[in-house]
């Protein structure tokens, strides 16, 4: 089983350092993360719960396989990834910038399937 406990696999699985890894853990807690109160116990540690919401977005991998990588259920998975899915977001940004100003975001262009040029995926049988 996968555990934050073995800092060999923090960087395999979230492309980041321990020492980042550490640092993110602790961004969580202080977002809530380590929420307690009524309520279901959690199976897992606070860090291998980071680490295994970490992994889900990072490896795009389904919560069945990173479930069973962590010893959990998949249901058990879901709730920790829907636990932590709203304090994944950036701390806010001050603006800067004044009302005026442009700034652009690079990103990765990804084609979509342009049925125009291509062939229709369904066929029709006109027989």
């Amino acid at each position: 089983m996968t555990s934050a406990d073995q800092a060999e696999w923090v960087p395999v699985f979230t492309s980041l350092s321990v020492r980042q890894f550490r640092k993110l853990v602790r961004i969580v807690v202080h977002r809530g993360g380590e929420q307690s109160g009524t309520g279901r116990r959690w199976s897992l540690p606070f860090a291998d719960r980071v680490l295994l919401f970490t992994e889900y977005y990072r490896t795009n991998l389904t919560l069945r396989s990173v479930a069973l990588q962590f010893g959990v259920s998949k249901s058990g998975a879901h709730r920790v990834v829907d636990h932590l899915a709203p304090l994944r977001t950036l701390a806010p940004i001050v603006n800067r910038h004044g009302p005026d100003t442009a700034l652009i975001v690079a990103g990765t262009l990804v084609p979509t399937h342009h049925q125009s040029i291509t062939a229709p995926s369904r066929t029709t049988d006109t027989r």
